[in-house]
């Protein structure tokens, strides 16, 4: 690279939006707003938030100072930042033009699982108040012994009746049923906080 080509001015940059004929939102600047920079109202179930449009100066010190979880609560930015933060927000309904309703993405922990259940035919052995079932908690519900059909309050209770059975301190210190338990605690773990036995 030549002297000549080092001392030009930089005129490509990431995110520019040329010819659009707005002006820099910064209070008293004359420059081309060119750049999108997030308004008041973050995007939401309602549409994509707000934009401000800024000149290079200015979108720059405005990235500069933004902090995405400004007005966050402790909690609001721990699920921000967990690896599936957002995934039990709620979609917008879109048409299915006939076909079967695509599965509700809140049921699900995993997207993978998600989007799988949309392309998997379905069942014949759904739950009868309608609530989505993943194929890992098929596989807990088989552990525990019990049905698709099963209520919070009667996982709770076969969780209470398996311990007692299979754990060393109830059964005379036999401690053969080991895994047994371990498995069953397991199960009981993930299913509690399933959308289907909330």
């Amino acid at each position: 690279m030549g002297l000549a080509s080092a001392g030009k001015r930089q005129t490509r940059f990431h995110g520019r939006v040329e010819n659009q004929e707005r002006s820099c939102d910064h209070p008293g600047c004359e420059a081309a707003g060119e750049f999108r920079a997030p308004g008041s109202r973050r995007p939401s179930f309602d549409g994509p938030g707000e934009w401000r449009w800024m000149c290079l100066d200015h979108v720059r010190a405005f990235n500069t100072g933004y902090n995405f979880f400004q007005g966050m609560s402790p909690d609001e930015i721990a699920d921000a930042q967990g690896p599936y933060g957002g995934w039990e927000r709620e979609t917008r309904a879109f048409s299915t033009r006939g076909a079967s309703p695509p599965p509700r993405w809140a049921d699900f922990v995993d997207p993978l699982d998600a989007i799988g259940a949309r392309f998997r035919p379905r069942r014949d052995e759904e739950r009868k108040d309608g609530r989505e079932l993943s194929g890992e908690d098929r596989k807990w519900l088989k552990v525990l012994g019990l049905g698709i059909d099963a209520d919070r309050r009667a996982l709770r209770q076969r969780y209470l009746d398996l311990v007692r059975r299979y754990h060393p301190d109830k059964n005379g210190g036999d401690r053969s049923h080991e895994k047994a338990l371990q498995a069953v605690i397991e199960a009981y773990t993930a299913l509690k906080a399933r959308p289907a036995f909330a």
